[in-house]
């Protein structure tokens, strides 16, 4: 078995792609992003965020050290949910609100640091697909298959609109293209493992892609990179 990483930028849909090569091929689907939206959403319950934007660096590592995130396959729904400190959030890290603090979060070194320990330990046993935006470059950089996914902005606005709209959340499409906007920048500038195409990923644009000819795309790299 091989280790998969997909990396990426916000709503471009890599996740979809991971979890549905990692079913195809009977591979463990690990979704990093939903790790950080879980220390985000810590972090709000706690009320960790300054009305200037700072936040509480010190209250959030005395929180994280006693916080344990989880992911765990439902079978009766056929995904991946996140537990924080057994509670399953999976439905709440994926709101709006966490959505415009979570890129904030994710550039402390300090939360980078604890993520990635705990998702190279998953990588090492083999058989992973892991999705997120540092994770070809630098939680698992010896990966045997690296993707590299992106979409036009509006695409990827669009697929994020619908998805919010879709579970009843009011939002508009303004706002939602600011604020991938906003974690496009913030992720590809952070000083600790900025989002970046790693040099031997394969670079795969969906704009115009269905999630067939994606999967059978995927697919068809898998078999090479195993059989190599």
């Amino acid at each position: 078995m091989i280790t998969i990483t997909f990396d990426g930028y916000s709503s471009c849909g890599k996740s979809t792609m991971a979890k549905s090569l990692a079913a195809k091929i009977g591979y463990t689907f690990v979704d990093t992003g939903a790790m950080y939206r879980a220390v985000t959403l810590l972090a709000l319950r706690n009320n960790l965020f300054g009305i200037d934007g700072s936040i509480d660096e010190i209250k959030l590592q005395q929180l994280l050290a006693d916080t344990t995130i989880m992911q765990q396959y439902n079978p009766q729904l056929s995904k991946v949910e996140t537990l924080l400190n057994g509670e399953n959030v999976e439905g709440e890290i994926r709101t709006m609100n966490v959505s415009q603090h979570v890129s904030q979060i994710a550039a402390l070194p300090f939360v980078r640091t604890e993520m990635v320990k705990q998702q190279q330990a998953m990588g090492r046993k083999g058989g992973i697909v892991m999705d997120g935006r540092d994770i070809g470059t630098t939680v698992l950089p010896d990966a045997e298959m690296k993707i590299f996914v992106t979409a036009s902005p509006e695409v990827r606005a669009k697929r994020r609109y619908l998805e919010l709209t879709a579970q009843g959340q009011e939002v508009t499409i303004e706002e939602v293209m600011q604020n991938l906007e906003q974690r496009d920048y913030i992720d590809s500038h952070r000083e600790v493992s900025p989002l970046r195409q790693a040099d031997d990923a394969v670079v795969l644009d969906n704009t115009n892609l269905t999630r067939d000819e994606q999967l059978a795309m995927l697919l068809a790299l898998y078999h090479q990179r195993s059989n190599d």
